[in-house]
């Protein structure tokens, strides 16, 4: 019988050994990009192939980006993204024990010469990985006494690199006890490691005991590494506890989470889809503060009344309440109308990034394209008036908003 030929991987060669410098992030980034397509590709027809494609990466990340500048953090991000993508790959595979086995000790390895924790999302899923009980026995007790008596001692500090995959097949193995009493030498308590008995106890259906478990790392002044995955893990007991009125006081707008304000709101929106959607948002302006960051989130949401008291704090950008004045100039013209006249008021008082009298031209231009859609032509031009009135100095700006309101009477 022929043997199956060796799936030949096409990212290998350009992860290999020290390919990068000190300035290769971004390339390295599109590289992880290029071969997390790949391993999802041909997972679509042999998974057990994708699979070995996702230890081969592994193995190669540590040793290819050896040399890069990471203090950026992109880097970071981009190697915890891709595996978050491709470690399901991996763990799903339809693979038999003596392939896992193999997996394991390569990954392992891997895991042992990693220098700064790159692997971290395969070490947290080790035992899902293993998937057999005899593997996650195996390396659950392989550095199980190490790791015991280097946590014992407290007058030195001593990194075990295995002690999150020692910990995962524990937890994986139903070996609570043991992991409990492992995390209870600990001088130091992380949410890193203490996650893992947070989860022994809720899998043992000791909800109270899970939720003080965690709750006991956000107690002090400071807050500790990891606040936000402590604060959604309590979130997530007491909503199953059906508490879900004291989850949202207490876990909810502190950490909605998103890389603008819209996808903050958007964020406490899912996780809380029976509140009402407008009174989310107010709890998060009051929480924050910062009103004129929060116009995106109101006016997308269609709050225009909150966008308005959103668009009149001196935060509010004039090039963004220029576009949303255009936007909704012909669709809802007296919002619009407002917006420009917000808009006008904060270039006059020299704020925007960048600002130009070509925005001035932008927004008087909407400003008397909405108000003749409402028939409150005179009241724009009289507006702009008091504004030319209230500000003071003589300054480019003001010049500008001059002439147009000289054309605008002339017409």
């Amino acid at each position: 019988m022929a043997r199956k030929p060796v799936h030949k991987w096409a990212f290998k060669p350009g992860m290999r050994a020290s390919a990068f410098g000190w300035r290769g992030s971004a390339k390295a980034t599109q590289r992880l990009k290029s071969a997390s397509a790949e391993i999802r590709a041909v997972n679509r027809a042999e998974p057990v192939t994708a699979a070995d494609g996702v230890v081969a990466l592994a193995a190669r990340i540590w040793p290819a980006f050896e040399h890069i500048d990471t203090s950026s953090g992109a880097l970071g991000t981009a190697v915890r993204r891709t595996l978050d993508d491709l470690v399901p790959i991996l763990i799903a595979a339809p693979a038999d024990e003596k392939t896992r086995a193999k997996w394991l000790e390569q990954l392992r390895a891997a895991i042992e010469d990693d220098g700064v924790d790159y692997l971290a999302p395969i070490s947290e899923r080790f035992g899902e990985i293993a998937a057999y009980p005899s593997l996650m026995t195996l390396h659950a007790d392989r550095d199980l006494a190490l790791i015991h008596r280097a946590w014992s001692d407290w007058e030195r500090y001593s990194h075990v690199g295995t002690a999150t995959l020692t910990l995962s097949c524990l937890l994986e193995a139903g070996r609570y006890d043991e992991l409990l009493a492992l995390l209870a030498v600990k001088k130091t308590r992380l949410w890193f490691d203490d996650k893992f008995g947070a989860e022994a106890l809720l899998r043992q259906d000791r909800e109270d005991d899970a939720l003080a478990y965690a709750e006991a790392l956000l107690e002090g002044d400071r807050q500790t590494w990891g606040h936000h995955d402590i604060c959604r893990f309590c979130e997530a007991i007491l909503v199953r506890q059906g508490k879900a009125d004291e989850a949202y006081r207490r876990f909810g707008p502190p950490t909605a989470s998103g890389n603008t304000w819209l996808a903050m709101w958007r964020d406490l929106v899912r996780r809380y889809p029976d509140r009402d959607a407008r009174a989310l948002l107010e709890d998060l302006i009051a929480l924050h503060g910062r009103k004129g960051k929060w116009f995106a989130a109101a006016k997308t949401a269609t709050y225009f009344d909150i966008a308005l008291d959103c668009a009149a704090d001196h935060e509010a950008a004039p090039a963004t309440l220029i576009r949303a004045a255009r936007d909704f100039a012909i669709k809802e013209p007296a919002f619009a109308a407002d917006l420009a006249l917000h808009a006008i008021r904060h270039l006059l008082a020299g704020r925007g990034y960048e600002p130009s009298p070509f925005d001035i031209d932008e927004a008087v231009d909407h400003l008397m394209t909405a108000s003749t859609r409402i028939d409150r032509r005179g009241w724009a031009i009289a507006a702009l008036q008091r504004l030319m009135e209230t500000t003071p100095g003589d300054d480019l700006m003001q010049r500008r908003l001059g002439q147009k309101l000289t054309e605008l009477s002339a017409e």
